[in-house]
């Protein structure tokens, strides 16, 4: 249906621009809310309990709220099409075609995990092979992102948001009534399995092995801001919005759904460590089976019809935001980069369809890959950890501080990158307590050394002037003002909102 509204670049890449904030920040959280983020989010609450809630809290709000404050003035008001390209402006083209390869790399491997995730659920549930479920998943998200672009994937990802509530809803609910309720499910579990922060003051009173300083600064710092300030995934949708406010609001709105999601996936979780004591342990089932499991034991024939479409529906979101971020980093900053510059609009538009064939096979190799890691959330931390990490402390020091030199930005995120993948390949398995706390402790790090190098570089090579930075940089460009809009139209208010909210859930469950 939307294939006759795609004629443009920006129609096929970024909507034209065109789409109400209410939409973009469904889509913003729908794209985030994958088959992997909901079977690896279910397998987590299994395998460390209710603490896996920091993904979505601390792992998450702060960044969206700073990104809808602070960095979305300068991503939409330079127009750029992409978070590469932001790179080039600000720092200079190396910098923008290292961080175009690492991120079209990445998401393809991102892409690959869903696809492999929602194998798995069709192979228990249905008994599918996996090759039928990689090629018939791939083939469908093919087909509507391939004919529609972006807006073809936003509103698909709205509908699809909706789905993944309805088919999941009723296992958390039916599953503490069966346990007796919050109370009694947390007293058959082990004690920090309960809480948020009670377990954290050392790493032997939690099962995630981490104390509250790793989650703080390798989760809730850079992890997450790393994910949800720079990740074009997500980005994206923002891009998408139809003026600035919009635009600014995507996230923020987005962050009070964010805020819910734990009680649709983590819960399940909890539920499924009681009443399964084989999961996750030798010879039982895999902690990425909680969920289909779940499903398997509460749900008839007709309702678990519904909660396989919920999956799939979170499958095709993940995927489809994935396989829309490749190709428009692909075909703007690589392909018209460094293969064909002065094309017509036509043609960018025909190789960016192109490239959605070649990232979902590409995706299908990289499910294979997937399948080879026991938890794909850890896999899936671990990626960030590498590319994102680096890329959070490039974005931060140049968009807040205007002495960060183009040879700075670029060097910063080489040393950043190949630290983090040699931290990963020096410092064994076994050293960390578990999976997570290597992924938080690296991505730190990680962030440090692209700081470090990133000033010193600076301080020894020439700056860009004041009218360069123009619009880019924190200092050079008029921040908005939103007087005279109603208080849940302001993005500093629904900010305010936010927070309390956040407060107020960490106080509860603390």
């Amino acid at each position: 249906m939307l294939k006759s509204k795609t004629k443009t670049g920006e129609d096929f890449f970024l909507s034209g621009r065109s789409i109400p904030s209410w939409i973009t920040s469904l889509a913003f959280l729908s794209a985030n809310l994958g088959a992997l983020e909901v079977l690896g989010m279910a397998a987590n609450g299994a395998e460390y309990g209710w603490m896996t809630t920091h993904f979505y809290w601390i792992g998450a709000v702060p960044a969206m709220l700073f990104l809808g404050l602070y960095m979305m003035p300068f991503y939409y008001v330079s127009r750029v099409r992409s978070v590469p390209e932001y790179l080039k402006y600000r720092f200079n083209e190396a910098t923008r075609g290292l961080n175009a390869v690492s991120f079209a790399v990445m998401t393809v491997l991102v892409s690959g995990i869903s696809l492999y995730s929602m194998a798995l659920i069709f192979q228990v549930l249905v008994g599918w092979s996996m090759e039928i479920s990689v090629l018939v998943s791939a083939l469908v998200v093919l087909i509507y992102v391939g004919l529609g672009g972006l807006t073809s994937s936003i509103y698909n990802e709205v509908i699809q948001f909706f789905l993944i509530w309805l088919g999941l809803l009723l296992i958390p609910v039916l599953g503490l009534q069966e346990l007796g309720g919050w109370d009694a499910m947390i007293q058959r579990l082990p004690e920090s399995f309960g809480h948020l922060w009670a377990g954290l003051d050392h790493p032997d009173h939690n099962a995630m092995g981490i104390h509250w300083l790793g989650v703080v600064l390798g989760l809730g710092f850079v992890l997450s801001f790393g994910y949800w300030t720079t990740d074009f995934l997500v980005v994206q949708r923002a891009f998408a919005a139809r003026d600035l406010r919009s635009a600014q609001l995507t996230p923020i709105y987005a962050s009070l759904w964010k805020m819910i999601v734990p009680f649709l996936v983590i819960i399940p979780g909890l539920i499924a460590a009681v009443l399964f004591h084989d999961l996750g342990k030798p010879g039982g089932p895999s902690y990425n089976l909680a969920l289909p499991l779940l499903m398997e034991r509460y749900y008839p024939p007709g309702m678990l019809g519904l909660g396989l479409t919920a999956m799939l529906a979170s499958f095709m979101s993940g995927m489809a935001g994935n396989v829309t971020a490749f190709t428009t980093v692909w075909t703007y900053d690589i392909y018209q980069a460094y293969i064909k510059k002065d094309a017509s609009d036509e043609h960018y538009v025909k190789m960016g369809r192109w490239a959605v064939v070649v990232g979902i096979l590409i995706s299908i190799g990289a499910a294979y890959l997937a399948a080879g890691f026991p938890s794909v959330m850890d896999y899936m931390q671990l990626l960030f950890s590498i590319f994102n990490a680096p890329l959070f402390a490039t974005f931060l020091l140049g968009m807040f501080w205007k002495r960060a030199t183009p040879w700075g930005g670029f060097w910063g995120l080489v040393a950043g990158t190949a630290g983090a993948v040699l931290l990963m390949v020096a410092i064994p398995e076994h050293f960390f307590s578990s999976p997570q706390e290597g992924n938080f402790w690296r991505a730190w790090w990680a962030w440090v050394i692209t700081v470090v190098v990133t000033v010193i570089v600076s301080l020894f090579t020439k700056p860009k002037t004041d009218e360069e930075l123009k619009g880019l940089v924190y200092g050079t460009t008029p921040l908005p003002s939103y007087q005279g809009w109603k208080w849940y139209l302001r993005p500093g208010w629904m900010a305010v909102v936010a927070v309390l909210v956040l407060v107020g859930l960490n106080w509860y469950f603390w």
